[in-house]
């Protein structure tokens, strides 16, 4: 291994790292390399078990995951509480609801607590875990595969089980958005269950701070035309602004600017 290749090992692992994952298109971007040059990268770092491949790129290791999914709730805490806090007033008493998986969603869900005569539907075991212990909701799980990482439930039968409701509310999050208006994830067995989420809700709620739009992902989930409501810290991207007023999105922003 090169002096060059081990020093971009290196930065890749550290991107992974921030981002909780990386694509083979952003790195070679990002790197100014082809995207062989990458794969190749992302296949040796397999191999020494730093890092896992998934469809367009690759993640930190469940076990790593499981650390870095602590320490994705202490990242921007005290914006995603405030997020939270405000997607859940826009969310009426006996209301049903979709929630996705994500630090940012598991917010809303902490927020929705002082809510009553809530159906609450998700495939996220932690939310579950919060909210099934007051009798004033009634709380649903999807079943599928359950992801170490997070205890999140994807795959096709996660998909197929919201596929089964027609709710008022979906609370969704997003690993990465970028200028085009596209919402972006990692791995593609989640993606396919927000598909199902977006379509079978009245009125989304997507749930993201500002971190998400220095970052990439290779699956796309949606279009923000498909949202009804941003809630956010902060929308540094006035593009993306321009596109949720087009597109008669509410842009929700919690924080100072």
């Amino acid at each position: 291994m090169t002096s060059d290749s081990g020093e971009r090992h290196r930065q890749i692992l550290e991107l992974a790292r921030q981002q909780h994952g990386v694509s083979v298109e952003a790195l070679a971007r990002h790197f100014a390399v082809s995207v062989q040059t990458i794969r190749k990268d992302l296949n040796q770092l397999c191999e020494q078990r730093q890092l896992t491949r998934v469809h367009g790129g690759a993640r930190l290791p469940s076990g790593v995951e499981n650390l870095e999914y602590e320490a994705r709730r202490r990242i921007a805490a005290e914006a995603k509480q405030a997020i939270g806090e405000a997607a859940a007033r826009l969310i009426p008493n006996d209301a049903s609801l979709f929630i996705n998986i994500g630090t940012t969603t598991e917010a809303v869900s902490q927020a929705l607590l002082d809510h009553a005569g809530l159906m609450v539907v998700t495939n996220n075991i932690n939310v579950a875990n919060r909210m099934r212990v007051y009798p004033r909701f009634e709380v649903v799980i999807a079943g599928g595969v359950v992801r170490p990482s997070d205890g999140g439930v994807v795959g096709e039968a996660a998909a197929g089980f919201f596929s089964q409701f027609k709710v008022d509310y979906a609370v969704i999050g997003a690993s990465a958005l970028d200028e085009e208006g596209a919402l972006l994830d990692f791995d593609y067995r989640e993606v396919k269950v927000a598909q199902a989420i977006i379509a079978n809700a009245r009125h989304v709620i997507l749930v993201a701070d500002q971190g998400k739009f220095s970052r990439t992902a290779p699956v796309r989930i949606a279009r923000i035309d498909q949202i009804g409501s941003f809630v956010t810290d902060h929308c540094p991207s006035d593009a993306f602004r321009r596109l949720c007023k087009a597109a008669g999105v509410a842009l929700i922003e919690t924080g100072p600017h």
